[in-house]
């Protein structure tokens, strides 16, 4: 029986290799490939409000396009006292997608007089699987933290320079990259997929 392909609605070759460990470790064999393996299939629009959403019309856009299942993350960083927000505009919260240190300074602008009690924040992420036949599952995973006042560390990206993370004294920019992959959102999300491909591509 040959073994089955999936593929993941990345270019980033690090979130490919973290998936590919990830089913390695729960046995699964499985030929995981990035969309680069398709240069044809255009990137689709996340036009979805909720971090399920978007990650479930790339997965299914994906599937489609190639007749193989696919997989699709989508995640962000979630202020409580901001009811959520940045959330799914997290990658474009100061108007350009992308400027980590734009989007970094503008929401610490905006917190700058939120009291540390009140910083409670989290990174989520939905990690869904749509196979070419229309059948979905996303599961989700969270890292709570607390807003610092200002960056520090200077691994990861996006928002981790000022997430604390829970228990820790560190933000998610002072973890090393091993620290960061066994609790990060992304690395929840996606271990709670293994069992998910487990059942639908056995």
């Amino acid at each position: 029986m040959k073994h089955q392909r999936l593929i993941l609605a990345t270019r980033n070759a690090g979130k490919i290799t973290e998936l590919r460990a990830i089913l390695t470790e729960a046995d699964l064999d499985i030929e995981l490939v990035g969309a680069d393996a398709y240069p044809d299939v255009p990137d689709v629009k996340e036009t979805g409000v909720t971090f399920a959403e978007n990650a479930l019309l790339k997965a299914h856009a994906l599937a489609q396009a190639t007749g193989h299942p696919a997989v699709a993350d989508d995640s962000g960083l979630c202020v409580d006292v901001l009811n959520g927000a940045p959330g799914i505009f997290s990658a474009r919260w100061a108007g350009r997608h992308g400027d980590d240190q734009a989007n970094l300074d503008l929401l610490l602008a905006q917190l700058s007089d939120i009291a540390d009690e009140h910083r409670a924040a989290h990174f989520a992420c939905a990690a869904a699987l749509a196979l070419p036949d229309g059948t979905e599952r996303v599961v989700e995973g969270k890292l709570e933290g607390t807003l610092r006042h200002a960056p520090a560390g200077s691994g990861g990206f996006g928002y981790d320079p000022i997430l604390q993370v829970e228990g820790d004294t560190r933000t998610c920019a002072e973890l090393t990259a091993d620290e960061k992959n066994a609790i990060s959102h992304r690395g929840k999300a996606f271990r709670a997929l293994a069992p998910v491909v487990r059942e639908l591509l056995g």
